[in-house]
């Protein structure tokens, strides 16, 4: 069976108890890697329907702008979270590696592609809250707040807009 074959027959069971979570408006974004080993659910103890949760690569502000833009504008969230985590995989290459590898192995053009890699964890949550703050088309008048997540405790610090 596939992994995607796995997901399916997961759904069809989750599917027969399903229970729709009222639509409403969530008051908090949340801006987290795509880690599989991370449960924002779980781990940030989110009721279904209480947060919009963005993830990416990294957990990058950067990639999230389109939608904190569309949760804030549209679905009038008020409190934003950016999230990065211990032993992400975002630390182990460079954006350089990773063109390199993409053009060796796909022969394809990736000059251009930034894959917001970094080597300081706690230096990229406050580039990100920083970055946050210089872009006009989010809201600057709500609480932005950034954390590291510890991958081996689960645990959640804070970290200082600037130090």
């Amino acid at each position: 069976m596939t992994a995607i074959d796995a997901l399916l027959a997961a759904n069809s069971v989750f599917a027969t108890d399903f229970v729709p979570v009222p639509a409403g408006a969530p008051r908090l974004a949340i801006v987290l890697c795509m880690d599989a080993r991370i449960d924002p659910i779980r781990a940030l103890g989110i009721p279904p329907g209480h947060a919009h949760i963005i993830r990416n690569a990294g957990g990058r502000v950067v990639e999230a702008f389109r939608s904190l833009a569309v949760s804030q504008q549209v679905m009038g969230t008020e409190e934003v979270a950016i999230v990065h985590h211990t032993e992400c995989g975002m630390q182990t290459f460079t954006d350089e590696e990773l063109r390199t590898r993409l053009r060796e192995r796909l022969g394809t053009d990736t000059d251009r592609l930034e894959f917001h890699t970094f080597s300081d964890l706690q230096e990229s949550v406050r580039y990100d809250l920083s970055l946050y703050r210089r872009t006009p088309f989010l809201r600057q008048d709500i609480p932005v707040r950034g954390f590291i997540y510890d991958a081996a405790s689960g645990r959640l610090s804070e970290i200082a807009e600037s130090e």
